[in-house]
């Protein structure tokens, strides 16, 4: 009998020490320790009192610190008590947990998100509520969530849209010499690309049959014209003064100055070669002028860029190209011509878009005192864009989903009101706001994003 009984209290004991093991693998012997623990320890403190064992990063668990704060991405740390469920702060109450990473999710109890499988992190009150469609968040909660605000204000915004450009010629201002018969050239005067000619300064000579026969021409009409304009018959007398203005016509047509015309009547002798002049002054950008060539009436014989004035075009990006108004001023600086800016305004904005790099050209007259600026220069070109009065607001106060942009508006008492409004241009960090906002209302600058998500996590449904 006694053998009996000692082998069923060995078994007994073989028992407890397995189950012992078992409960020392799974850590629910340290678990049960310590809530015995702090159940005795804590016999005498206020119900609801719990101390904090560490505070964690929820996005990272693994990360613990020994005070509350921000994660290094920016979320609250959470709190892990000593009991395993959480428990709020002495006079707090959990309202729900939520998720973390989709605060919208909400539960009633404590567990693992359904998408993540992080734990879900507990809502206390008096974190803030919504009402009547304000935020309320307590001045902690506020500091906690890095919330600093700013005031909407009402002022005149500029910008300077900075480029690259290119000079060239005013196309307004190049001219083509031609001849207006067949011929040879015989001399040349104007003998170099590059050289300055002025307006009425010979080019070159040429000799045309057809021009000696109508000079000849106009010197019989013009005896004819003394003979019978005398007549005591008006239509001979009006024909022959006919026939001779229609011959003068006819050199002027081809060229022949009045001077030449004059000499040719004093002189009565037909003049083989006649002399071409520069129609502007400029500089010679193209010849082909040389003694004893043909030319005729197609052929470009001098071009001549008049450089007084010249066009910078300037690339501006396709977004950018609403702003860029005719008329607006623009300055022009050249590495050339270090510490000198010329001043020219926009004259014309090009209607093709260059498919590579999305930019369409933006044209600006400049004067050219001194002809410093040279025709295929690089500049760099500076517009100056004048949006008029606006109200603005910081640029980070503008929270953007891609479809709606939302600012968070203070009201007294530490309730936010989530507005939304139209937004124009940035600059300088500074946001335009177009409709939807008045000057002098105070916005949050800062923290919004944490806001928002706040604001999220109050107005979804518990699951």
């Amino acid at each position: 009998m006694n053998g009996i009984l000692q082998k069923a209290l060995r078994a007994l004991a073989a028992l407890v020490v397995i189950v012992l093991a078992v409960l020392l693998a799974t850590g629910k012997l340290q678990r049960i320790v310590s809530q015995g623990v702090h159940t005795g320890s804590s016999s005498n403190a206020p119900a609801g009192e719990h101390k904090a064992l560490y505070w964690y990063d929820a996005m990272n668990p693994q990360n613990h610190y020994d005070k509350p704060g921000k994660a290094p991405d920016g979320m609250d740390l959470v709190a892990k008590y000593a009991d395993t469920a959480s428990a709020a702060p002495a006079g707090k109450k959990v309202l729900y947990w939520y998720d973390p990473m989709h605060p919208n999710y909400k539960s009633s109890k404590p567990g693992k998100a359904p998408d993540c499988g992080m734990d879900l992190v507990p809502m206390y009150e008096g974190q803030g509520e919504v009402e009547n469609g304000l935020i309320k968040v307590s001045a902690a909660r506020q500091q906690e969530l890095g919330v600093r605000t700013s005031m909407a204000e009402e002022k005149a915004v500029t910008r300077t849209l900075t480029t690259s450009g290119q000079v060239v010629p005013d196309e307004t201002r190049i001219a083509h010499v031609h001849v207006r018969t067949s011929g040879w050239i015989e001399k040349v005067y104007a003998d170099f690309v590059g050289q300055m000619v002025r307006k009425g300064q010979p080019l070159f000579t040429v000799y045309s049959p057809d021009l000696v026969a109508a000079q000849e021409e106009y010197l019989i009409a013009k005896r004819g014209q003394q003979k019978l304009g005398a007549s005591p018959y008006q239509d001979v007398a009006r024909s022959s003064q006919s026939l001779l203005d229609a011959a003068r016509q006819r050199l002027k047509a081809w060229q022949m100055t009045d001077a030449e015309i004059r000499q040719l009547d004093e002189s009565g002798t037909v003049q083989h070669s006649v002399t071409v002049y520069s129609p502007v002054s400029g500089y010679i950008t193209d010849r082909k002028a040389y003694p004893n060539i043909s030319v005729d009436g197609s052929t470009d014989i001098y071009t001549i860029t008049d450089l007084s004035h010249v066009w910078v075009t300037a690339d501006v990006y396709e977004s950018e190209l609403p702003y860029v108004k005719l008329g607006q001023t623009a300055d022009v600086k050249l590495s050339y011509v270090p510490g000198r800016t010329f001043h020219g305004r926009v004259t014309y904005n090009y209607p093709v878009l260059d498919p590579q790099t999305h930019t369409a050209k933006v044209r600006i007259d400049v004067a050219n005192a001194g002809l410093l600026l040279k025709p295929n220069m690089f500049a760099d070109v500076s517009l100056f864009i004048n949006y008029g009065k606006h109200v603005v607001v910081p640029e980070g106060a503008v929270l953007n989903s891609g479809t709606v942009q939302t600012v968070f508006v203070a009201h007294a008492g530490g309730g936010f009101e989530p507005r939304q409004v139209n937004v124009g241009a940035t600059i300088d960090g500074q946001t335009i706001i177009e409709f939807g906002l008045d000057k002098g209302e105070t916005v949050v600058s800062e923290g919004n994003f944490l806001l928002d998500s706040e604001s999220r996590m109050k107005s979804g449904g518990t699951q």
